[in-house]
This record gives structure tokens, sequence and C-alpha cells, in this order.
């Protein structure tokens, strides 16, 4: 399939690129800065675009059987980036009539699990007082999705690590996994390039979670 990746040079967005071109998929990486990009290797073609023009965006996102995004602030100084940079890609994508889009969203702004421990209800109200200004930016990018034409899946992990792939770790469509605290970021692309032909998570939230 061909697929274009957002945010590809990114934790995330590296490690979907890197599982797309072995699993023989045809990549577009769209980057802002070439030279920050390192991977290589057949298949793969490297875009490089102002991510907040949704004009320059329609060549990358043309034809492609799958649009995935890793695209989203990396501190709080960011907040608004995921928002407004989706904005752009959905803009594009509805301009070429491409459809299917994969996002990286946050486990906080699912519904929190029937019988959830205190101790993780707890956990989870403080982070979200730390970083409201991140879950704001997120919410407000799955208001976009949810206003447009796409077949879109917001991926909402809980806390990032760097671990290899392990491929073992539980969904949840429109849900939350119970007590679900971490995952590798290995796993979330492999999750997100997973979700790609999965009808039942179009337009849907789903949880990510060990």
């Amino acid at each position: 399939m061909k697929l274009t990746v957002f945010g590809a040079t990114g934790q995330i967005g590296q490690e979907i690129v890197t599982q797309a071109l072995a699993a023989g998929h045809e990549v577009t990486a769209v980057v802002r800065d070439p030279a920050r990009f390192t991977i290589t290797g057949p298949g793969l073609q490297v875009f490089q675009a102002d991510l907040k023009e949704g004009e320059s965006l329609r060549k990358a996102v043309a034809g492609r059987g799958a649009v995935l995004s890793g695209l989203g602030a990396r501190r709080r100084g960011d907040a608004g980036v995921a928002a407004a940079l989706t904005r752009s890609v959905l803009w594009a994508m509805e301009a070429e009539g491409t459809r299917r889009l994969l996002v990286v969203s946050a486990a906080p702004l699912g519904p929190v699990p029937e019988r959830q421990p205190m101790l993780d209800r707890t956990t989870l109200a403080v982070i979200n007082t730390l970083l409201k200004p991140v879950y704001d930016d997120l919410r407000s990018m799955e208001e976009e999705l949810a206003r447009s034409s796409t077949d879109w899946t917001s991926v909402r992990p809980p806390r990032l690590l760097n671990k290899p792939l392990t491929g073992s770790y539980r969904t949840v469509v429109g849900g939350t996994p119970r007590s679900g605290r971490t995952l590798g970021r290995a796993d979330v692309a492999h999750a997100m390039l997973g979700m790609i032909e999965n009808p039942a998570t179009v337009k849907q939230g789903v949880g990510v979670a060990y």
C-alpha cells in the first residue's frame, strides 16, 4: 500500500516509517527539514513541505491508501501544534479525495474504564492538570477529525516509553484499557499500521496500552 507519514522525524513517526517499509509498503515521509531525517531504503520517498500550508501537502497525500500522523506537541510550549497541523493535513486530504487517516492522540481523552483503580484515577487527574494545554490541543484536533469527511482513527496511548517492539498490547475501540499505564512508541506505530484496514476503528478513538 502507498502510505504517507506526517511527523516522520518524530520518534513515533520514525517507527511508523521503519515498520511500514519492512512490511513492504511504499512510504512518503513528509518532513520540514530533510537533514533531520536519516531513514533510507527502497520504497521510501522524502517529501519536504511547510506543514502549515495545506496546498503544499496535496501532492504528498494524493493517491495514497492511508495517511498516518505522529504530529503533536512535544512539550507544553508547543500546545496548539496538533490541531493546527492536522487541519492542514485534513484540508489536503479532502482536496485530493484521500480518505483514510490515523493520528496519535492520548489516553486521557478517552473514557475512564469501569472499575478503574483509585490510584489510576488520581494519577490521571494530576496528569490532566499538569498537561492541560497539550490535552486541550488534542481535543481540538479530535474535533477537527470529527468534522472532516475522512475515515479517521484517533489512537490514544498512555505514557510513552522508548523500548523495542513487542507487538503485545491491548486495544479498546471507543474505550480505554483498564489500568493501561504505558506503551512503547514502537508498539504505537505497530498498532496504527495494524488498524489501517480495520473498519471497526473508522471514526473511532482507540485506547492502546500494555
